[in-house]
């Protein structure tokens, strides 16, 4: 079995959990702050819509410079879940086209023309991309507690959703 297959399988019910989490986010909640060293919560929402576009990158490029690169943007609220599911279409693409080979290459993320670490492509998946977009997920679902909005039931029941 290809491991894109197996990856495609882990990624579908993160993204499907995820989009758990992001269908709660309120619009006029968009500015909120839980703490004055956080981002907003429309920031971290759009960060978390956004993330698949970075399998797509590490996937189909060798190497990625983050100053000036320009990423998808999510604008406003309305756009949320727009561009979280065409973001997440594309990664799934991607990754489904994706071969062992490729992803035993090296694959590179500089900031202005530094290295900041050069992995094989599948390790930047599984950490880089996944984890990553799971860490911010979190934080998510503890915004969406401190506003009292009910948390989805992810893994398993949530205290505001065990109906299973």
């Amino acid at each position: 079995m290809p491991i894109s297959e197996l990856l495609l399988t882990e990624f579908d019910q993160e993204m499907a959990n995820t989009r758990k989490a992001l269908e709660r986010v309120p619009a006029d909640k968009w500015d909120w702050k839980p703490h004055s060293k956080s981002g907003s919560l429309g920031w971290i929402a759009s960060h978390i819509a956004t993330l698949p576009n970075f399998t797509v990158t590490t996937i189909k490029t060798p190497e990625f410079e983050i100053e000036g690169s320009p990423r998808p943007t999510v604008d406003n609220p309305s756009q949320l879940l727009t561009v979280f599911d065409d973001q997440r279409q594309k990664a799934r693409d991607a990754i489904s086209d994706v071969t062992d080979a490729q992803l035993r290459e090296i694959w590179t993320l500089k900031w202005k023309g530094q290295t900041l670490f050069a992995l094989p492509k599948y390790n930047v998946l599984r950490v880089m991309c996944f984890n990553h977009l799971i860490h911010h997920r979190a934080q998510l679902t503890m915004y969406l507690r401190t506003l009292d909005i009910p948390v989805p039931a992810l893994y398993g029941p949530s205290a505001d959703e065990q109906n299973f």
